[in-house]
């Protein structure tokens, strides 16, 4: 069996609705591992949100802040950092409009502003988190991976065209990810695979929100969740079972890699 690369969303794929890993999906990928497959993690997830899930799972290899770093065995060989002006010009909107902002670096991040707590409670609530530290200073000290900007469909591509060097993913009702116009999951596993040697057919990713759409639609097979919208479900190769009914377990099974 030819080497393959397989990538895995965390929230609403490798973790069910009570934020634990299914015991088939970690048997799963215990066997995967055992077959000699480059086994990752894909997430919009900093390393240290991710940190828990990487730890608790074995995982070596990942994808983290939406594609913007990337690491194997531990080591980042990857980096795509934010286009600074355009930033500090878009924050500066931002902050006139009273829509909170803040900063994700590698293992830390920082909250900009403090408009509407209750906004950014919600959406960092909604996959284990919690509200940024208050550190107005931090895009000055961190490297920034990624922002989050935390509005509703509102303004929903107001800021697209004004700043082409940023794109905006939304993940929550109340929040988008700000990450590098041409990043995302799927540029940087495929580029991940050109460096290993392992062909785009050879590359199977499971997910199911809208930041997995575009490395659903560029893999070899792109596996949506059963838990994922209509929309993500139709850029994908096959749809499996939710995350709540193994349907990591099941999609291996079927493609016959388990």
């Amino acid at each position: 069996m030819k080497r393959k690369l397989i990538a895995f969303d965390i929230d609403g794929t490798l973790l069910n609705s009570q934020k634990e890993a299914l015991p088939n999906t970690v048997k799963a990928l215990e066997k995967l591992r055992n077959n000699g497959h480059l086994v990752m993690v894909a997430t919009g997830r900093s390393r240290f949100l991710a940190q828990p899930v990487l730890k608790k799972l074995a995982f070596h290899n990942y994808v983290v802040c939406n594609g913007s770093a990337a690491f194997l065995d531990h080591k980042q060989v990857y980096k795509h950092l934010l286009d600074e002006a355009q930033l500090t010009a878009l924050i500066s909107e931002l902050d006139e409009l009273r829509v909170d902002t803040a900063f994700i670096g590698m293992d830390a991040m920082g909250r900009h502003s403090d408009f509407n707590v209750s906004v950014m409670d919600e959406a960092m609530r909604s996959f284990g988190s919690h509200v940024p530290e208050f550190d107005p200073d931090f895009k000055n000290q961190q490297e920034v991976y990624q922002a989050l900007a935390f509005y509703d469909a509102n303004y929903e591509g107001r800021f697209d065209e004004k700043y082409p060097a940023l794109r905006f993913v939304r993940w929550h009702e109340k929040c988008v990810d700000i990450i590098p116009e041409n990043g995302s999951k799927a540029a940087t596993i495929l580029h991940l695979g050109r460096t290993l040697g392992i062909k785009q057919e050879d590359i199977i990713t499971f997910g199911d929100g809208q930041n997995d759409k575009e490395m659903l639609a560029a893999a070899g097979i792109g596996v949506a969740m059963g838990n994922a919208e209509d929309d993500v479900k139709d850029v994908a190769s096959i749809v499996t079972a939710s995350n709540d009914e193994d349907g990591i377990f099941k999609a291996l099974q079927e493609l016959a890699l388990i």
